[in-house]
């Protein structure tokens, strides 16, 4: 399996009680089809997986798979610290029909560099869906070292990485050090610059509220077109600031609600953005026209 282009970390919308609101979901997976999405993220930290029980978490992502109908693939966030969860997390999504799991690097224990190969080389190994790294050290206080995703590259059903630790020429490396391997990015603000440095797309959080726009964006950095990749990407580029002013996806599910497309709320311990920040996004939304002149949000024109 090989993907590329914009894949969505798709936000899980909830109700005020905290229940997964599963007609939002499907609204906003048929919004995503609409608009060019290459892939969709179910469950990975934007979709609150930290707070997701597992019944729910296998849940959210058998609806995204019954949702998609096979129009766009499904990678299924089941990444653990403890190797033995992940693989039964893996598992379920296998069950459940995924196409792809997008497993993070261990976080809180600190794992060394033999420890992640092991223990991904484990999950690999105990279930055979096609499965995504995914280095995000500002989340885990980890670093997956270019070198052991290139030792990871050669396991079979290893097929690719999200790597986000928001520099282009780390990209630009581990596609030279890997071989029909997918290397894409997890940083919004650096995507369309590692994308023309060889990467292969981007699993985005900015994807959530500006859909056709990163498509669009990803399409023409991948193809190498400089001056539309970085045109479209200045028009989107408030929100890869905005979207991340307080912890995702606080402000994006925030950005959404706004837009009317989910409602505002979060499980604890995440908290509804700050009114300081608010009007920021609210900016951020207008100059990448996705509200209109009204506040409205903008239908998906595809």
């Amino acid at each position: 399996m090989f993907l590329q282009g914009s894949m969505v970390a798709l936000v899980t919308p909830m109700h005020d009680d905290g229940s997964v609101d599963n007609q939002a979901l499907g609204e906003l997976v048929e919004w995503h089809v609409e608009s060019g999405t290459d892939a969709i993220v179910a469950v990975g930290t934007t979709g609150e997986s930290a707070t997701l029980t597992v019944p729910e978490h296998a849940d959210v992502i058998s609806r995204v798979v019954k949702l998609c109908k096979g129009r766009v693939p499904v990678i299924a966030g089941t990444g653990a610290n403890a190797t033995a969860e992940a693989i039964a997390l893996t598992r379920h999504a296998a069950d459940a029909g995924a196409d792809a799991c997008l497993l993070v690097t261990p976080y809180y224990n600190k794992p060394t560099q033999e420890g992640l190969v092991q223990h991904f080389t484990a999950v690999a190994k105990g279930v055979s869906v096609p499965q995504i790294l995914y280095n995000v050290p500002g989340r885990t206080a980890l670093d997956m070292a270019p070198e052991t995703t290139a030792r990871l590259s050669r396991v079979d059903n290893i097929v690719g990485i999200k790597e986000a630790f928001g520099d282009p020429e780390r990209i630009r490396h581990l596609v030279a050090i890997t071989e029909d391997f997918m290397v894409v990015t997890g940083d919004d603000a650096t995507a369309c610059a590692s994308m023309l440095a060889g990467g292969h797309g981007d699993i985005s959080v900015t994807a959530n509220v500006a859909p056709a726009e990163m498509a669009d964006m990803c399409r023409a950095a991948i193809a190498g077109d400089k001056e539309t990749a970085e045109a479209i990407d200045a028009r989107i580029g408030a929100l890869h600031v905005a979207l991340f002013h307080e912890s995702n996806p606080i402000p994006v599910k925030w950005a959404l609600a706004r837009m009317g497309r989910i409602g505002p709320a979060l499980r604890l311990p995440l908290t509804v953005l700050d009114e300081q920040f608010q009007q920021s996004v609210v900016d951020a939304l207008h100059s990448a026209g996705a509200l209109d002149a009204d506040g409205n949000a903008i239908p998906a024109t595809r």
